[in-house]
């Protein structure tokens, strides 16, 4: 699953340290929140015809809010045209309920049905779609409407009714429950892919229509419209009985038109009903019935709201089974609705999204609620835009939207739609010729996009940054942009009135600017400087002189072009006469790129800033060293020759250039080996690309040392543990040429071309081709036949050239040429062999990081005379979408304060800090986003170890549903979160339920990473005690034997962690009477305390006291035996005592901390 998005933030830091001093003071909460503005109250809500129910309501909700939820629920869902009262005064949908007055604790807000207008219409239609599909997972499939697909409740259905433990003697009858598929079993070779997707019980709901439609009679003519009616729709019913439905402002009824004859009047006998529902349910026995069932399984117990929440930002699977393609009124109307192509006609329906974007920005920021309003707002308003620009961008690569310079070149052209202008990632009018060309024009819209993120972070009053976009949809790079007001009415010299548009041969300053950037140039670590204009007059910049500083026809002043923000990376960028430090020179630094746009990142820059003051003796605030690293020096290094400095500037250059080396070199010498001794030591242990990308932006390292880090790990004794680095470089080769790859293909060629890409880089058939099976369309005019197949022809046939040794040749190629780093596999067979890979893997990784949808079924990688994949197996491509991800910032105080208070042991503050958090995230982003699902990871975590078992268990239910939405069913954090609520369930005693969330946990990991990693380890001792609990001896020793060998691989011979898989060995051995086999195991675990901590040590006492108690108990064995022969009787020899959930806590790491 890929969300398709690239996050700010790592999904699973959980130890950001809070700022500043907040360590050192006690942090009840944030200085200016009163709580009680956010403490919630009991309202009653009262629908025709039913008894008032209490509703929890928060005093910053709307009224909308209010509805949206009503609509959600049970007895309320039917309804979507309706008005809220209190005391007969019908309430602003827009209101916020604080701001009611009279609203109060055990208040009645009725709900009062309201007449209808088109639009209402239109959102009652959706509403009934959305009802009729919700059991559906097709829209998740084809990521749209913000659904992705969730398994828990499917994972977890079978055991809702398991109440308790089974007995210690239910071997036998709870073995069949405790079996995993062979598959997940440790050794299995096995990589199958159609379990990703489980199939849920409920699965395609019964049918309830077969059509629901537009009627070809709209719109209703005049004459109707002053009878009230809105629109026509045709439906068919299950029982094949075709009606006309007329949708009036007072509701819907029958009509009496049929498909060739227009008749509007109400049928007979005439039904007149607020709700299409309770019409449909009248006139089709079937509807009621089916619709019926259909909400009993919606809102079932095993099911849960975070499954129909619509996410904010879009996730796109990777995988998805075949779809049958149903008639959709909505869908269709969508598709006409977006007025693609048609721009010009409907100017009044877009959204200024310039002006949505700086109004939000610009409310009231004073105390926590007005921020709390405001960060809602930012971050609505961003998400909304997210959306329509990643839907323009696909409609522009599609050919779908009118350029605003047909004229020009097809790359040189840009677009405007929906208030959004989009521009494609090429070198229009050799823009980048010096920088790298189309590599330089490829990268700069990324660079600007973060230089957009790093201001937007420092979050200046009165400084406004345009909204930015980056897709990457079908080879294509798309940027798309707001649109400062009367930007494209002038010449962009006449606009900017600071920075330079001529790359620093003039150059202009303001006054409001410089104090503007006085903020963002200190928190960016940037010093103020003097550059000479074409006359020869000294200019003050607080920026980058290609940063642009203009004021829009809306008197705002607005910052553009920030792609160099950051200072340049030394190591990539050759400079005539400045010579690197030794340490980088026997590297083979500097190397070059395939463009000079490269720079360092932001979190380099605050460890190399930390790093020189630890090397200071942490001088005072006044006496720091230089922290900044002067952005004019990327001008001066890569390409702006025209730029000038006083001569009274000079030293302090020549200072600048010096800091940039002393940089470069701290990235080779201190930061890559600090990322290599994190993932050794188990601080870090990426899965998968994404998340090895983190880690390594967490130190500061761009992904382009890729080639330096494996030439690092080569040279450690312990390179076999890295070996997923090799996945990322060799996928991101493929991404590389699957971009330039795709530019040529035509979109009839597209599956059958994407398909043999994937079979060059993962199949071992040798001779792969393009296999076109053209949907046999033939054409009345010969020549017109002839010149379709020529033009799709030579796409295909460029295309069919590329053979598997081709393209894993070009992958070397490129591999050394971007990341400077000779790959020693020449095919897929050699990656699997010698980097030790797995090929699901890899196609798991190409396709989330292309984009590419493919179907769900098992594919045969080793087949080597039947090609891997076909043209039918392609089943969509998918954008790729850079964003800015807005966030709360006293919600983030709030949780760091929290986490720094449960470091310090005071768990019971930490949780009501982070509980608080929760509630203001919530509020904020609503309930499926990354912040709350932390928030609800450390909560869970947290009541765990206070021994509310259950809390802890409803807490990390809720983090395991958001994870799956929002991050995707296979993402690594969902896979730690399958095995913190495996060990919550286990603890409430559930450990049926605990065991399938583990063995999902198990599948995920092989798919992601394979069986060779310490993380798998872990979890192998998990699943070992917890069969051991069930008494599943043979299964537990499996699973425990596979954890001890990957134990002994990761941690070393002598790790204390080794001793406890020892001592778990022991412990199975014992229960099944092998009293040999658990002293073997007890003595290496007390020969490694022994060796580790000494004789004395408690850990090493307690081992010989175990290795007396084996010992007693096997002569014990031997009496008994010997009796049993002499006697012929039976007995039951009991265990000894163990506490599975303390073992379980030891390998986890869990360790109560004591209350304070």
């Amino acid at each position: 699953m890929s969300s398709g998005h690239v996050p700010d933030t790592p999904a699973d830091n959980l130890t950001e340290q809070v700022e500043g001093d907040s360590k050192k003071q006690e942090l009840p909460a944030v200085p200016d929140m009163d709580v009680s503005e956010d403490t919630g109250f009991t309202v009653k809500i009262q629908a025709p015809g039913t008894e008032p129910t209490d509703f929890q309501v928060s005093p910053l909700a709307m009224v909308q809010e209010i509805k949206q939820v009503l609509m959600d629920r049970e007895e309320t869902c039917r309804r979507t045209c309706f008005s809220l009262q209190l005391n007969g005064i019908t309430l602003d949908n827009f209101a916020h309920l604080r701001s009611i007055p009279g609203l109060q604790e055990g208040s009645i807000l009725r709900v009062v049905e309201e007449p209808y207008n088109f639009r209402e219409v239109r959102i009652h239609l959706r509403h009934i779609r959305d009802l009729l599909k919700s059991l559906d997972l097709t829209d998740g499939y084809n990521g749209v409407e913000g659904s992705s697909p969730s398994f828990l409740s499917c994972v977890t259905e079978e055991c809702q009714e398991e109440d308790s433990k089974p007995k210690r003697r239910g071997d036998g009858l709870k073995q069949m429950s405790c079996s995993p598929p062979d598959h997940i079993l440790p050794g299995s070779k096995e990589r199958l892919l159609v379990p990703l997707l489980p199939h849920t019980n409920s699965g395609k709901s019964s049918g309830c229509l077969k059509v629901l439609t537009m009627s070809s009679w709209n719109p209703p003519p005049g004459n109707r419209k002053m009878h009230g009616d809105l629109m026509y729709l045709n439906v068919v019913t299950m029982e094949d009985r075709h009606f006309s439905i007329t949708a009036s402002s007072r509701g819907f009824y029958v009509n009496q038109s049929t498909t060739y004859s227009f008749n509007p009047k109400p049928a007979n006998p005439s039904v007149l009903s607020h709700a299409l529902l309770d019409l449909l349910s009248h006139i089709s026995p079937v509807f009621k019935k089916n619709f019926s069932a259909l909400l009993k399984r919606r809102y079932a117990r095993s099911t849960h709201p975070f499954e129909r929440i619509a996410t904010p930002f879009q996730v796109f699977s990777w995988t998805a089974p075949a779809l049958d393609h149903t008639m959709d009124c909505v869908r269709a109307e969508d598709v006409s609705s977006f007025c693609l192509g048609y721009e010009e006609h409907v100017p009044a329906l877009a959204r200024d999204w310039n002006e949505e974007l700086q109004t939000t920005r610009e409310l009231p920021r004073k105390t926590v609620t007005d921020r709390l309003m405001r960060d809602r707002a930012v971050f609505k308003a961003n998400s909304d835009f997210v959306s329509t620009a990643t839907r323009g961008a696909m409609a522009v690569v599609d050919g779908n939207v009118m350029p605003i310079n047909p004229s020009e070149e097809p790359r040189q052209q840009m677009f405007i739609w929906s208030n959004i202008v989009f521009s494609l990632g090429f070198d229009v009018r050799d823009q980048y010729r010096d920088l790298g060309g189309e590599a330089a024009a490829h990268a700069a819209p990324v660079l600007d996009l973060n230089g957009v993120r790093a201001y937007w972070a420092v979050d200046q009053e009165g400084l406004f940054l345009i909204g930015t976009v980056v897709i990457d949809y079908r080879g294509y790079r798309v940027t798309a942009q707001t649109i400062v007001p009367g930007i494209l009415e002038r010449d962009q010299e006449q606009s900017v009135v600071y920075g330079s548009i001529d790359f620093g041969k003039t150059v202009v300053s303001d006054d409001r600017y410089l104090e503007l950037l006085d903020k963002p140039s200190k928190k960016l670590r940037v010093q103020r400087h003097l550059v000479l204009n074409k006359d020869d007059t000294a200019v003050e910049l607080r920026s980058s002189v290609e940063h642009k500083g203009i004021v829009g026809n809306d008197g705002r002043r607005y910052i553009l072009d920030l792609l160099f923000t950051f200072p340049p990376d030394l190591n990539f960028l050759p400079v005539e006469g400045e010579d690197l430090n030794p340490v980088c020179q026997q590297l083979g630094f500097p190397k070059l790129h395939p463009h000079r746009l490269v720079c360092l990142r932001q979190e380099l820059i605050d460890a190399f800033v930390e790093h020189r003051e630890v090397q200071k003796g942490m001088e005072s605030q006044d006496t720091k060293i230089c922290v900044c690293l002067n952005m004019n020096i990327t001008n001066i290094f890569i390409h702006l020759t025209g730029v000038r400095f006083p001569k009274e500037s000079t030293e302090d250059i020549q200072k600048q250039k010096q800091q940039l080396k002393d940089a470069a070199v701290f990235l080779i010498s201190n930061q890559i080996a600090a990322f290599t001794k994190s993932c050794l030591d188990h601080t870090s242990m990426p899965l998968d690309g994404v998340t090895l990308t983190e880690a390594l932006h967490q130190h500061g390292i761009n992904i382009r040392y890729l080639g330096t880090v494996l030439e690092y790990i080569e040279k450690i004794p312990q390179k076999e543990r890295l070996d997923h680095v090799y996945v990322s470089l060799i996928t991101r080769c493929a991404k590389h040429l699957f971009k330039t790859y795709l530019l040529a293909v035509e979109p009839s060629a597209l599956s059958a071309s994407v398909s043999h890409f994937l079979n060059c880089v993962l199949s071992s058939f040798a001779e792969a081709r393009v296999i076109q099976q053209n949907d046999k369309l033939a054409s009345r005019r010969r020549s017109r036949r002839r010149r379709s197949r020529a033009s799709v022809g030579s796409t295909v046939t460029s295309c069919s050239n590329l053979t598997p040794t081709d393209l894993w040749g070009a992958i070397k190629a490129e591999a050394q040429e971007y990341y400077h780093y000779s790959l020693p596999c020449g095919s897929v067979e050699e990656a699997v062999d010698k980097c030790r890979l797995q090929r699901i893997t890899l196609l798991r990784e190409i396709a989330i990081k292309t984009g590419i949808q493919i179907l769900l079924r098992e594919y045969h990688f080793d087949s080597e005379h039947k090609t891997l994949f076909t043209e039918e197996d392609i089943l969509n491509i998918f954008p790729i979408v850079k964003h800015i991800s807005p966030r709360s910032s006293d919600a983030l105080y709030l949780l760091r304060c929290g986490q720094s208070r449960v470091q310090q042991g005071c768990l019971k503050e930490g949780c009501e800090l982070i509980s608080q958090a929760l509630g203001l995230f919530t509020n904020v982003y609503g309930a499926l986003h990354q912040d709350v699902c932390i928030c609800l990871r450390l909560l869970g975590r947290i009541h765990y170890i206070l021994g509310d078992y259950a809390e802890a268990l409803s807490h990390q239910q809720r983090a395991v549903l958001i994870s799956e939405r929002v991050l995707g069913i296979e993402h690594p954090n969902t896979i730690q979160e399958y095995k913190h609520l495996g060990l919550y369930c286990f603890a409430v005693g559930q450990p049926v339920t605990a065991l399938r969330l583990l063995y999902r946990a198990r599948y995920l990991m092989l798919l992601v990473c394979g069986e060779d990693h310490p993380e798998m380890a872990l979890l192998d001792s998990k699943i070992g005690l917890v069969l051991h609990s069930v008494m599943a001896c043979d299964l537990s020793l499996k699973f425990l034997e596979n954890a001890l060998v990957l134990t002994s691989k990761y941690q070393g011979p002598s790790s204390l962690k080794l001793a406890q898989s020892h001592h778990l060995l022991a412990k199975v051995h014992e229960s099944k009477g092998d009293f040999r086999a658990a002293l073997t195991h007890e003595k290496e675990r007390y020969g490694i305390y022994r060796k580790q901590v000494g004789e004395a040590h408690e850990k090493t006492q307690e081992s010989s006291e175990y290795l007396k108690h084996l010992t007693h108990q096997a002569v014990i064995l031997q009496k008994t035996m010997n009796w049993i022969y002499k006697t012929g009787s039976d007995t039951n020899i009991p265990p000894f005592n163990v506490s599975a959930v303390h073992q379980l806590n030891l390998v986890t790491g869990i360790v109560l901390i004591p209350l304070r």
